[in-house]
C-alpha cells in the first residue's frame, strides 16, 4: 500500500474545509496505527480502530499536534508540509498514520503508509516529513 489520499478530503478541500495557514490556520493531528488497511480513498475521520497502544507518556488515543509549515507556492506547485513529530519516550508499533484536522467530525486529511512496522522501545518514534518543497512536500497541488 502507497500514501492514500481520501477521497472526502479532495471534496472537502474545495468546499473550503481546511486552512493550511501556519498561523490562525485549521489544527491538524497525526494519528498511529497498527493496521491501515481499512485506512482507504473512502475513508472520511478519524477513527481509533486499529490505533497503537502505548506505554510512555507522549502518545495518546488521537495522535499529537503537528506543527504547520504554512503553504507555499513554487514552480507552479502549492504545497503544505509539516515538522517532523517526535513521540517521546513511547513503546510502539505502527506502520502507518492518519493527518486528520482536529475538531468537529475530525475530517481526514492522508494516510501516511510507513512502509512496514516501524517500532519504538522506551525511546523516540520520530515521524520525518519530507522537504517543504514543490518536488517533495507532502501535500502538493500543481499542473499535472
Amino acid at each position: 500500500m502507497a500514501n492514500v489520499i481520501p477521497d472526502s478530503f479532495k471534496t472537502d478541500l474545495l468546499k473550503g474545509t481546511f486552512n493550511f495557514d501556519s498561523s490562525g490556520g485549521s489544527t491538524f493531528k497525526l494519528a498511529l496505527y497498527t493496521d491501515i488497511s481499512g485506512l482507504t480513498t473512502s475513508s472520511t475521520a478519524f477513527t481509533t480502530t486499529n490505533e497503537v497502544s502505548t506505554s510512555g507518556t507522549s502518545y495518546s488515543s488521537g495522535g499529537n499536534t503537528l506543527t504547520n509549515n504554512g503553504v507555499a507556492i513554487a514552480s507552479n506547485i502549492a504545497f503544505v508540509d509539516f515538522a517532523d513529530l517526535t513521540f517521546s519516550s513511547v513503546t510502539l508499533s505502527a506502520v502507518g498514520a492518519l493527518i486528520y484536522k482536529s475538531g468537529g467530525t475530525n475530517p481526514a486529511v492522508l494516510v501516511l503508509d510507513f512502509g512496514g512496522t516501524k517500532t519504538a522501545t522506551n525511546g523516540d518514534f520520530v515521524v520525518q516529513f519530507p522537504t517543504a518543497s514543490s518536488s517533495a512536500a507532502i501535500i502538493r497541488l500543481g499542473n499535472a
